[in-house]
């Protein structure tokens, strides 16, 4: 020659392993123990639009990597980590009613690689070193692949559409490996390796390959490990990136090094080495598309301005949503409903990290789940 400035994936770590220090160990539970809804609905103190907090601030909540997929399809359940059984697991909501129901039993789960499985069936997840699929209809984790001694799994996974294959991130040192694994079998590939930080893989839908950031810039890298290639991004780091829906292109910030210039929104075709521009932002220092990429929602690195916004691709116009007031702005991920009619993010700006959502279908046109 890899979430963020760092990475997302080390400030979801240390996050979680503050929280779990200060939980007491003689609280359990067991999978499949449900919980009443803990929302709480208030007016943001901006903008006075309804705020829903998910979950207590009483313990701590976190959504997966924002690379991830914490929604169904249809956008009726959400998948979360939480300790409020006295240990982090893995929870899935009801977002009618609220109702959350532990999934997972597990000793040590990383709440950034638990994600609902394409078929909306299961989750998938690591506890300590091996990547577990849990399927809903019996609760019962099915061990796939257990990361090798002498190296660790570093944040998020993705598994591709089709469910075959899981993208992860191993690291052993200063050095970083791409590994691509048979949710069936358990084999494991290693499609690239580098020195420093690799992270976010995501597979390309409808393709055999694997989109990554290594030391902030985009590489892509075919299932068999040929080709594997830096993409001719905009000058200065990248930030977040995400696949277009089609998968031609990927949508990604871009973070300039003359830091008089905003954050902005790119998209470069991957096939064509095409770069343009699509918006600057109010410093977004992470964002999300909804599932058309007719609109953005950002969360802002302001310290004057910690606010979670709506950026509209068509007239490049933003529009403040709330306040996140995170400590650190990276956390919040914003996320869109698979309907654009709701957003969903995370922040501790009310003390312990939460989840919270509020609806911006008077702002956004629907679109098809």
């Amino acid at each position: 020659m890899g979430r963020e400035i760092p990475a997302d994936f080390e400030h979801t770590r240390r996050r979680f392993l503050a929280a779990a220090a200060a939980v007491p160990s003689i609280l359990t539970a067991a999978s499949g123990d449900g919980f009443e809804a803990d929302r709480k609905r208030f007016a943001d103190p901006a903008t006075e639009f309804e705020v829903v907090r998910l979950t207590d601030t009483a313990y701590s909540s976190f959504l997966p990597a924002s690379f991830g997929r914490p929604l169904s399809k249809k956008g009726v359940t959400l998948v979360y980590s939480c300790d409020r059984a006295g240990t982090m697991q893995a929870f899935r909501m009801e977002i009618k009613t609220g109702v959350s129901k532990q999934l997972t039993n597990a000793a040590k789960i990383d709440p950034a690689t638990v994600n609902l499985l394409p078929d909306d069936r299961g989750i998938c997840y690591f506890d300590e070193r091996t990547l577990f699929a849990l399927p809903f209809s019996n609760l019962k984790p099915r061990a796939v692949y257990t990361v090798p001694e002498g190296w660790e799994h570093t944040g998020g996974i993705t598994v591709a559409e089709d469910g075959l294959y899981a993208a992860l991130v191993e690291r052993r040192e200063d050095r970083s490996r791409l590994r691509l694994v048979s949710m069936q079998k358990g084999a494991a590939t290693t499609l690239a390796e580098t020195a420093g930080l690799m992270e976010a893989p995501q597979p390309r839908p409808k393709r055999a390959s694997v989109l990554y950031r290594a030391n902030s810039e985009l590489w892509l890298v075919h299932y068999d490990g040929q080709q594997n290639r830096k993409l001719k991004t905009a000058e200065g780091t990248c930030g977040p990136a995400f696949w277009s829906p089609d998968g031609r292109s990927a949508l990604y910030l871009s973070f300039p090094n003359d830091k008089s210039k905003l954050n902005n929104i790119r998209e470069i075709v991957v096939d064509s080495g095409a770069d343009s521009f699509i918006a600057n932002t109010t410093q977004f220092v992470n964002f999300a598309r909804n599932p058309d990429a007719s609109v953005f929602v950002g969360a802002s690195g302001s310290k004057a301005s910690p606010h979670v916004l709506l950026l509209l691709r068509v007239t490049r116009r933003e529009f403040t949503l709330c306040e996140h007031k995170a400590s650190d702005p990276k956390m919040v991920a914003p996320v869109f409903s698979p309907t654009s009619q709701r957003i969903y993010f995370e922040s501790d700006k009310h003390g312990k990290p939460a989840i919270y959502t509020m609806a911006v279908e008077r702002l956004v046109e629907p679109t098809n789940t």
